[in-house]
């Protein structure tokens, strides 16, 4: 049995307090309460949470608070929960700044010291202070940005392929017969942000939202993170009915 591609479903974050107030100026900011609610929502309605492999979110609060809210209950102790500062939002504002790991872990008391150093094999990222000073690779220049964008690319493809070679083993142990085969990547990050890593300008997911997406088999992967092609673009339906939801789009390709 040849091993499914595996998917990667893109989420932005749920409603921050600095979306409401426009106060840019707070760092760091949580989620409200329509925030945990919206993030609540999408638990309940995302496509198949048995089939998550791996999450990987932005370490800025209202991102770890949406993964918390709605993929806890496959997140035991942190397990399978990587926090990347790649994925942080684009700009150097106080709201798009992220709160050093000694305040961080005071927040999260529950997470094992294995998130607090897991940028994808990386264990010194988090505690270094570029990601916090937006220096660096964390600057907030188009071209830093642009750059960054390229790296998760690359980081998720490999991700990818891992989960593909792990599939390739189970095979050899009668796969065919398992249910519990998990396939899928979650990644939370920020509107922005999102624009850079998916090389498209007009996304734009509704709080909480998400699109999801296959990563390019490895004989098209041009070494540049550049192929994630669309696989399809479902309504959001995760957001209460009260909040206002994104409308389906027809599939388009990414840009190589």
């Amino acid at each position: 049995m040849s091993p499914a591609r595996p998917q990667i479903f893109l989420v932005r974050h749920a409603e921050s307090v600095h979306n409401v107030t426009k106060d840019f100026n707070i760092r760091d900011p949580g989620l409200t309460q329509v925030g945990h609610e919206q993030a609540a929502a999408l638990e309940a309605s995302f496509p198949d949470l048995s089939s998550v492999a791996v999450v990987i979110t932005s370490p800025l609060t209202r991102a770890i608070e949406t993964t918390l809210d709605a993929f806890g209950s496959i997140l035991p102790g942190g397990n399978n929960l990587i926090l990347d500062p790649y994925l942080q939002e684009r700009s150097d504002l106080p709201c798009d700044t992220g709160s050093p790991i000694s305040v961080l872990k005071e927040r999260f008391p529950s997470f094992p010291d294995g998130v607090w150093s897991s940028l994808a094999g990386n264990a010194s990222e988090l505690d270094g202070d570029d990601w916090l000073e937006k220096k660096g690779d964390y600057a907030a220049d188009d071209e830093s940005v642009t750059k960054r964008a390229e790296k998760v690319r690359k980081i998720l493809w490999n991700v990818a392929q891992n989960i593909q070679q792990a599939q390739k083993e189970e095979d050899k142990k009668a796969a065919e017969e398992r249910e519990d085969l998990k396939t899928s990547i979650v990644v939370v990050t920020h509107g922005v942000f999102m624009k850079f890593l998916t090389e498209d300008e007009t996304i734009d997911l509704p709080k909480a939202g998400w699109k999801d997406y296959y990563v390019e088999e490895a004989d098209k992967f041009d070494g540049k993170g550049k192929r994630i092609p669309v696989k399809r673009s479902p309504p959001c339906r995760q957001n209460p009915p009260h909040l206002t939801s994104n409308t389906t789009r027809s599939p388009e390709p990414l840009n190589p």
